[in-house]
């Protein structure tokens, strides 16, 4: 067996692996090039935006785009900066809160015993078929009534309930196996510290993994802004963006300024995800899910 996997999976470099390469490289170099595009289409003079045939790289690179961005946002009463501001601030609670609510759901449905801890968990996985937008009415309903409509609330609360994440969280923590929690309720640990301090740190791939999926579903939410919130100041930079074209008059002009702000929105993604890839590909590769 071990003869086998050193065939397979070599601790050096081998010829044998030369075959992989051909094609994974080409494959990934296909697969960058959204990313290449994002990042050359943002810089683009004016002359080249419209140019025919398109040129995929620029040549002359420039800051305009940025600039019309932030002028933009200062024409209309409310900076750019404030956009960022909220978004960074939903976004940042939404993904604490999240992994909280989620980590601490888990491990009462997959560690202690109650009833009708079977029904809840089902529950949770049939959520997982509806799109947002099928209880965009009741959710807007429910903020009416509760008061919370047009806060900062109205960004937060519906984005707290994350099926997946419970989902995924809970797989992890059904492989820490019972003996162990048995031992520390021995020794006289409680619920809170067998959480907090055995079954967090076992799961830290799992929790990584929801933070990045929270902070993906919420940095790129159009909903609470376009349905829950009234108050231009209170609204996200993604609602900014999308309403470029009807601030500026012109799908022509917005056009650079546009790919300047989605570049802007698309660097934290690239960021985290280059940070946290090997966290994030360990729990779904553990969790099974594709």
């Amino acid at each position: 067996m071990a003869k086998i996997n050193t065939m397979f999976n070599p601790k050096k470099y081998h010829k044998s692996q030369l075959k992989f390469h051909l094609i994974l490289i080409p494959l990934s170099i296909f697969m960058s090039l959204p990313i290449i595009y994002i990042f050359n289409d943002a810089f683009k003079p004016f002359t080249e935006l419209f140019l025919y045939p398109p040129r995929f790289f620029v040549r002359k690179p420039t800051f305009e785009n940025f600039r019309l961005l932030y002028s933009f946002s200062s024409e209309s009463g409310i900076p750019i900066s404030r956009y960022i501001f909220n978004s960074v601030l939903v976004t940042s609670i939404i993904i604490i809160a999240t992994v909280f609510l989620s980590s601490i759901s888990a491990y009462a449905l997959s560690k202690l015993n109650f009833k009708g801890r079977r029904t809840l968990f089902k529950i949770n996985t049939y959520s997982l078929m509806f799109v947002p937008i099928a209880v965009a009415i009741p959710r807007y309903l429910i903020l009416v009534k509760t008061g919370i409509f047009n806060t900062y609330w109205a960004h937060i609360i519906p984005m707290l309930a994350m099926p997946v994440g419970l989902f995924l969280i809970k797989q992890f923590m059904d492989q820490v196996p019972d003996e162990l929690i048995e031992a520390a309720i021995v020794d006289g640990a409680s619920n809170w510290q067998i959480y907090s301090k055995i079954m967090l740190p076992l799961t830290k791939s799992a929790l990584v993994t929801v933070a990045f999926l929270a902070f993906q579903t919420s940095w790129m939410n159009l909903e609470a802004s376009n349905i829950f919130v009234d108050k231009e100041s209170l609204r996200t930079l993604p609602f900014y963006l999308s309403t470029l074209t009807q601030q500026t008059g012109n799908i022509v002009a917005s056009r650079g300024v546009q790919a300047a702000g989605w570049l802007i929105m698309f660097l934290p993604n690239l960021l985290i995800f280059f940070f946290l890839q090997s966290k994030v590909m360990e729990s779904m590769a553990q969790s099974g899910i594709k």
